[in-house]
This record gives C-alpha cells, sequence and structure tokens, in this order.
C-alpha cells in the first residue's frame, strides 16, 4: 500500500465505516487511503473542525500528509475548508462534508433505480406471469428477440395480450411479435393503433391461435 499508517489506524478499529460505503467508494473516484481519510472525517460529523495537527496525530501521519489529503479530496469535490463564525463571534475554519453527502445520495439513487429495473427485467416478468422459472430454450428465445432489436416494452405488451388470451408459452408470444413486425409495429403507440384501426373495422383477431408446435420451442 501507498500510505500504511491509514491501513493500520483502520484495522485498529478506530475508524467505523459503513459497508455500503465500502462497497462503492470507488464510484467517488478516490484511492482507498483518501477513502479512509474521507471516511475519518465523516466519522468526526457535520463541521469538523480544521485541525491538522489534530488529524495527524489521530492518523500517525505527518502534517503535510494530512494537508495533501484535504487539497485531495477538495480538489475532487468531495469536501470544503469554509471559515464559520461561531455563537461567541469568533472566526473558525470548518470542513464541511456537504458535497460528500450529496454525491452519496446520488450513490443511493443509482443503486435504488438499478434495483427497480432488476425488477422490471423481462425475464423476471415473463416468470412472474408464467409462474414458473424459464428453461434455458425459452431464455434463447428472449434473447433472439432483444437481438433482434425488439424492445423490452414491446414484449411485455405482447405478454399482456397472451395472458389475457389464457395462453402460456412463448410460441404464443413469438406469433403476437410475428404478426406485429409483419405489420410495422415497434412500439407500443403503434401496437395501441393497430388495436384501434382493428376495433374500427370490427374484424377478428388475425393472431392464429393454431400455432404449428415446433419442436426447437419445446420447453426443458
Amino acid at each position: 500500500m501507498k500510505n500504511s499508517k491509514l491501513i493500520n489506524t483502520l484495522k485498529k478499529g478506530n475508524i467505523v465505516i459503513p459497508l455500503y460505503l465500502i462497497q462503492n467508494y470507488k464510484k467517488l473516484n478516490i484511492n482507498l487511503e483518501e477513502f479512509i481519510f474521507l471516511i475519518y472525517l465523516y466519522n468526526i460529523g457535520d463541521k469538523c473542525l480544521f485541525d491538522p495537527n489534530k488529524f495527524a496525530e489521530d492518523l500517525a501521519l505527518d502534517t503535510k500528509e494530512v494537508m495533501n489529503y484535504i487539497n485531495v479530496l477538495s480538489d475532487k469535490g468531495l469536501i470544503t475548508v469554509k471559515t464559520l463564525k461561531t455563537d461567541k463571534d469568533l472566526i473558525e475554519e470548518h470542513i464541511l462534508l456537504d458535497n460528500f453527502y450529496d454525491k452519496l445520495s446520488l450513490l443511493v439513487m443509482e443503486e435504488v433505480n438499478d434495483s427497480d429495473k432488476k425488477e422490471t427485467d423481462i425475464y423476471e416478468v415473463i416468470q412472474k406471469e408464467f409462474g414458473r422459472t424459464l428453461g434455458t430454450i425459452e431464455i434463447e428465445i428472449i434473447n433472439a428477440w432483444l437481438d433482434n432489436n425488439i424492445s423490452e416494452e414491446l414484449i411485455n405488451e405482447a405478454l399482456k395480450e397472451a395472458v389475457f388470451n389464457g395462453v402460456f408459452n412463448l410460441k404464443y408470444i413469438d406469433k403476437i411479435l410475428y404478426e406485429w413486425g409483419k405489420d410495422g409495429v415497434k412500439t407500443i403507440k403503434d401496437v395501441e393503433e393497430r388495436r384501434k384501426k382493428r376495433n374500427k373495422k370490427k374484424e377478428e383477431s388475425d393472431i392464429d391461435l393454431d400455432i404449428v408446435d415446433w419442436n426447437w420451442f419445446d420447453e426443458e
């Protein structure tokens, strides 16, 4: 390690680091030593008094090393050093962590959004509707749809139509997507327009329910 002093301080248990930060600190564009120093400040709390000598003593560092960390974290937009007036009208320098908290909240939001995306993953959606785990061949079929630039949104719409008709297999969904493709349907808006036209003409569905039973579609 570049700076074993900080690592040794960490090993002694003098700094409490939330697991979430350990897993995501690299997203803050800082190395391990900078991260440990930042968490040291985080442990002190909001508006910690700017005292490089105390920081150096706590972390077994030279004051020069402490100032370097402060400058680096400041340059990376994670902390700010600001002069504040106390209740007794005394002037003191404090290190503010507002920027760090802002960036941390963005990381949390990104994780929540990623979690939402996983929950709405088309594979998960289909498995939920079918009430079972998808087989290998079924996953390959879905991959083929996606490889052919069929959006998850459109696949989900075809799934809804299949479920509405009481059919729970990918062959039926594949037929729906095939018929939509022939009609130039690429978006949900296209699906809605197609349905409007069919309702207006009072035509029966052109989706053939007697689908050919291809062996390569068989479930495992």
